[in-house]
């Protein structure tokens, strides 16, 4: 396992608007394709990120100064529900 790949994932998570929308209605499919994309996560890592509280991730991401977010552009149309 990669410790540093699972914190720099976390941190993506709760700074980057899109993908914690994408994250929160489909867990293991984001980071199925985060892995894809060169990420290494393992099936294990995947798994433990996809079962947290799916509540959890925008309650801690609001709590971050907005700074230090990449919010969304897209219309709320658009956004995952």
């Amino acid at each position: 396992m990669s410790q540093k790949t699972v914190q720099l994932m976390i941190g993506r998570l709760l700074t980057d608007e899109d993908l914690r929308l994408r994250f929160v209605e489909h867990p293991h499919e984001t980071l199925a394709d985060l892995r894809e994309q060169g990420f290494e996560l393992t099936n294990d890592e995947i798994d433990a990120l996809a079962r947290s509280d799916p509540k959890m991730w925008p309650s801690v991401a609001r709590r971050i100064d907005p700074r230090l977010q990449r919010c969304s552009l897209r219309t709320p149309k658009e956004q995952v529900t």
